[in-house]
């Protein structure tokens, strides 16, 4: 689609961060893959997923229904955000917002986390609650390759 500005100048509207992402999981599943490292973690209410991943790995997330906190504990990544890539250096912490997808590429071994409010109590409960449904996801909530992938 374009948009006419009248006298044959036209602009194509801009691509948003979440469909750059999108395309990139298309592309990434063409490849072998990671299967990071996860741990979760439930207390009083919140619930927090821990990832490490290796130096040079890219990983591309989910959509996510609500706002919550992802932290880069350890290491330096980049990071997709709404305004474009940013490189991080752990500690750090970036808000995120509902509608949410990120690609992460680690330029150094890196541990990230994400902190949610929920009344989940289980990785799978969390996972249907916090993030909207994928079929193109190659990886379940435990980061372990879909079973019909495999296929």
């Amino acid at each position: 689609m374009r948009i006419s500005y009248g006298k044959g100048f036209e602009v194509a509207p801009p691509v948003l961060m979440v469909d750059k992402v999108k395309a990139l999981q298309v592309e990434m599943s063409k490849l072998p893959q990671y299967e990071p490292e996860t741990k979760h973690y439930f207390h009083a209410g919140m619930y927090c997923r821990e990832v490490f991943r290796h130096a040079g790995v890219t990983i591309v997330g989910k959509v996510h229904k609500k706002e919550h906190f992802y932290v880069i504990a350890s290491g330096t990544v980049v990071v997709t955000t709404d305004d474009g890539m940013r490189k991080l250096i752990g500690p750090a912490v970036v808000m995120t917002k509902p509608g949410s997808k990120r690609a992460v590429h680690a330029i150094t071994d890196a541990t990230c986390m994400t902190f949610h409010v929920t009344k989940a109590k289980t990785p799978e409960e969390a996972e249907i609650e916090m993030v909207e449904h994928d079929p193109l996801a190659m990886l379940d909530f435990d980061n372990k390759v879909k079973k019909e992938v495999l296929l």
